[in-house]
C-alpha cells in the first residue's frame, strides 16, 4: 500500500512514517522536497506516486505571524488543501487532513462537538477552516489540539528548556483546552483511515487542562524521572497579561465521542501520554 505523507518533517508527519503499518510503502515530502504552494507540483507529486492514502500533515502553523501573513497562511492551509484533495480524487486515493480547535470562538462552556458552528477568532482559525472546506465532504478530516513529540517545537520542549533557564515562569492559565501526543495521534489517524471514516472527528489525548496546569506537570514528571535537577516557580497568569497579536480561544476542548467510537475506546489521558513522552526524551537525550 502507498501512502503519500506531505508535511512529513513535522511532528506528526514524523509520527506518521513512526507508527505506519507494516504493508505501508511511505512516500514522504516536505518543504525540502515539494512547494506546498505550487498547485503544479502538488498535482505532479500526486500523479506520480498514485498513493492509496494521502495524508495532509503540512500547515501554517505561525499563530501569531499570520495575522500579518493571512494571504500566505491561507494558501498553505486552504488553497493547497483544496489542491491536494482533487489531485488525491484523480487517482482514488484516500484523503486525509488534518485541522485545529482553533475553527472555534472559544465561547463555549462545553466541549465542542464536530458539527458545532465554526467561528474562528484569529487569521490562522480562518485559513484551517478554508482548508477544511477545500477537503471535500469526501474526505476525513480529523481536528486536533495542543501536539506535542519528543522532537520539533512544542509547548513541552520550550517549557522543559525555560525551567532550566529562568528562576520562574509564567503561564496562561485562562485558556482551556487539551494536550495531544502526536505519535497516539498518528496512530488514530491510521485507524480511522484503515476503517473508511469520512466527515469531521475530533481528536485529542482524553481530559482537559489550562496551559497552566500542563506546565505544573510538565515540571513534576519532568523532576520525577531527573529529566530537571531542581523546581522553579510557575506562576499563573491570565491572558491580557501576555498580549499577542492573535486572539486564541479561552475553551477549545473538543468532544471526541465519534473519533473514540470508531476507534473502539478513548485516548489516553493527557498526564500519561506526557509521561510517556518525558521518558522518551530522558532515553534519547
Amino acid at each position: 500500500m502507498k501512502v503519500l505523507i506531505v508535511g512529513g518533517k513535522g511532528q506528526l508527519g514524523r509520527g506518521l512514517a513512526a507508527t505506519a503499518p507494516a504493508d505501508a510503502e511511505i512516500v514522504s515530502h516536505d518543504i525540502d522536497t515539494l512547494d506546498i504552494g505550487d498547485a503544479d507540483a502538488l498535482r505532479a507529486c500526486v500523479s506520480d506516486v498514485k498513493p492509496a492514502t494521502l495524508f495532509n500533515a503540512a500547515a501554517y502553523t505561525a499563530v501569531d505571524k499570520a495575522e500579518s501573513e493571512e494571504a500566505l497562511a491561507l494558501v498553505v492551509n486552504g488553497t493547497a488543501v483544496g489542491t491536494l484533495a482533487d489531485a488525491a480524487r484523480s487517482v482514488g486515493a484516500r484523503f486525509i487532513h488534518v485541522s485545529t480547535d482553533f475553527v472555534f470562538d472559544g465561547t463555549s462552556g462545553i466541549p465542542y462537538a464536530p458539527d458545532a458552528a465554526p467561528n474562528p477568532v484569529s487569521a490562522y482559525g480562518r485559513t484551517k477552516l478554508a482548508g477544511e472546506q477545500a477537503a471535500g465532504p469526501d474526505a476525513l478530516i480529523v481536528r486536533t489540539a495542543w501536539v506535542y513529540a519528543p522532537t520539533g517545537g512544542n509547548f513541552v520542549r520550550t517549557m522543559l528548556r525555560l525551567m532550566k533557564e529562568r528562576p520562574e515562569v509564567r503561564v496562561v492559565a485562562d485558556q482551556i483546552g487539551t494536550p495531544t501526543y502526536a505519535p497516539d495521534l498518528a496512530r488514530a489517524l491510521w485507524t480511522l483511515a484503515a476503517r473508511g471514516v469520512t466527515g469531521i472527528h475530533h481528536y485529542t489525548d482524553a481530559g482537559a487542562a489550562s496551559w497552566y496546569d500542563f506546565a505544573v506537570a510538565i515540571q513534576e514528571e519532568a523532576l520525577a524521572i531527573g529529566l530537571l535537577d531542581k523546581a522553579v516557580p510557575v506562576m499563573p497568569i491570565a491572558t491580557s497579561d501576555y498580549p499577542t497579536p492573535a486572539r486564541r480561544p479561552h475553551y477549545s476542548v473538543l468532544d471526541k465521542t465519534s473519533a473514540y467510537a470508531a476507534l473502539g475506546g478513548p485516548a489516553p489521558h493527557w498526564r500519561s501520554n506526557l509521561r510517556i513522552m518525558l521518558r522518551e526524551i530522558a532515553r534519547n537525550g
